[in-house]
């Protein structure tokens, strides 16, 4: 792998979170894992304990991973052996995601997340009510729905 030197002035970055990583240099090997419930609620309830990951297939499933079957021939000629950044300025790096400066020669990263809207019965309510489906809203511009007409 090459050996470079990371040069970088100013870095600006509000919020890193989720199993994320700011990396300045080279790295052999990158591996980050991220899994997450998200949960809407129509009110604002929380009854603590309420999920598992072991409820839901999707945090179980093996993620296929095609093998790589090109032969890849690369050449590097370094003049400088320097990475040289001015400014970086990002808003957020989230859920198993990297920011680096540099190379990495393997990565690994994977996010799962189940997200789960529950919203209370309104039938009742919307029985009088004349419902849009979304595709012709979309689909009028300048459409309206006022006082659920």
């Amino acid at each position: 792998m090459l050996q470079r030197t990371s040069v970088v002035d100013h870095l600006r970055l509000n919020i890193a979170s989720f199993s994320s990583t700011i990396e300045f240099g080279d790295i052999s090997y990158y591996q980050a894992f991220s899994r997450a419930l998200a949960v809407q609620r129509e009110k604002k309830i929380f009854f603590g304990g309420e999920g598992s990951f072991d409820q839901y297939p999707i945090f179980s499933e093996p993620i296929p991973i095609p093998p790589i079957t090109e032969n890849i021939n690369i050449m590097y000629h370094q003049v400088k052996p320097v990475i040289k950044v001015k400014n970086i300025d990002i808003t957020a790096v989230s859920a198993s995601s990297l920011l680096q400066v540099g190379s990495t020669r393997n990565i690994y990263a994977e996010t799962r997340i189940k997200h789960i809207r529950q919203i209370e019965n309104h039938s009742e309510e919307l029985k009088n009510q004349t419902i849009i489906p979304l595709e012709e809203i979309h689909s009028s511009p300048g459409t309206a729905i006022i006082n659920g007409r």
